[in-house]
């Protein structure tokens, strides 16, 4: 986004009949729980300088053999069971990550044998990094309003323990593990899902990625002694994008939809850096006590963190039926978007 001027709206959809809703979500969070204290030990850190930064307090860890199908999986029978259909019910599964279980096949394939789908039901992975469970609420949409699809499961999930330098102290302290699902169906009544809004700038691209294990550049003894495939992050860059990208996407979703930020019950941002949601609170004007905020606990789990957010909230009554709910992240891409529903 070269400017922070915000994307036109005549590719946004105006006063559109709701097309879908989300009718039940769950999450998974790893056994394991690495602190800041436990950081200590390992990199040259403190609880305070990442607290201070960051806003987190510790982050899960999935155990040794855990793939990130299976975190998948938990999260979806959880969402499954909220919104009281069966598996086999299924017409679409959707899987959001950059950190699958292999380069083939996808995992959402795996997540659809796991927790007992149709076998065939299509499933497919996106890679949209912190921006993939948006993005996979927007391509589930629009499958349910052309009539392709009655009931689609999109799961964001992130192993990012597996791909993070541990002795690089500016990343190993930011990401976690862990898994949010959401089940995607026909609308009731007046809620649901009113728009979603994705974007992408490639010309940013070099500022967070994982250099090598593709294409570009095979794996090998070489990329893999340079440290070529953990995760690498300008993060002022990152920081100063992320701000400006949020707050027009956020922006944008209310004007498309004709709402004033005081009408917004909750704002579920990506959990990326407390400074960047501060920032963009802000900058929309929608005050900090109506985010829904779980990174202390979490840390940055990518793709999985806004659903871990969102199925949180709605499960100890924060969230509650006909609330507005602003959703809205950006990540390596850079790809960033924005969504708003009435619960």
């Amino acid at each position: 986004m070269p400017s922070s001027s915000r994307p036109p709206l005549r590719d946004i959809r105006r006063s559109r009949a709701v097309a879908s809703r989300i009718a039940g979500t769950g999450h998974y969070g790893p056994e394991r729980v690495l602190t800041n204290r436990d950081l200590e030990q390992m990199v040259d850190t403190s609880d305070e300088w990442i607290v201070e930064r960051t806003g987190i307090r510790q982050r899960h860890i999935a155990a040794e053999g855990e793939a990130s199908s299976d975190m998948a999986a938990h999260a979806a029978r959880a969402a499954l069971q909220a919104a009281g259909i069966e598996a086999s019910e299924l017409d679409l599964i959707i899987v959001a990550t950059i950190s699958p279980d292999a380069p083939l096949p996808s995992t959402a394939v795996l997540v659809q044998q796991k927790i007992g789908a149709r076998n065939d039901c299509p499933a497919f992975d996106i890679a949209a990094a912190c921006a993939g469970f948006i993005y996979g609420l927007s391509i589930a949409d629009r499958f349910i309003a052309s009539g392709s699809a009655r009931h689609v499961l999109v799961v964001g999930v992130e192993l990012l323990s597996r791909v993070i330098n541990w002795k690089d102290r500016t990343t190993c302290v930011l990401f976690g593990d862990g898994a949010g699902a959401a089940i995607v169906t026909a609308p009731e009544g007046e809620r649901g899902l009113l728009s979603t809004h994705i974007y992408a700038d490639g010309s940013q691209a070099a500022a967070l990625r994982i250099p090598a294990g593709g294409s570009a550049q095979p794996a090998s003894h070489a990329t893999v002694d340079a440290g070529q495939h953990y995760v690498h992050m300008s993060g002022q860059d990152v920081f100063k994008y992320a701000v400006r990208a949020l707050t027009s996407a956020s922006l944008t979703a209310l004007e498309a939809n004709e709402i004033d930020k005081e009408q917004v019950a909750w704002v579920v941002p990506h959990q990326a850096n407390l400074r960047i949601i501060e920032a963009v609170s802000k900058r929309v004007g929608i005050g900090l006590e109506r985010f829904v905020l779980n990174i202390e606990r979490f840390g940055n789990t990518s793709s999985a963190s806004i659903p871990i957010a969102l199925d949180e909230a709605i499960r100890v009554g924060k969230i509650k039926p006909g609330d507005l709910v602003l959703m809205c992240a950006l990540g390596a891409g850079f790809a960033w978007g924005s969504a708003l529903i009435r619960f």
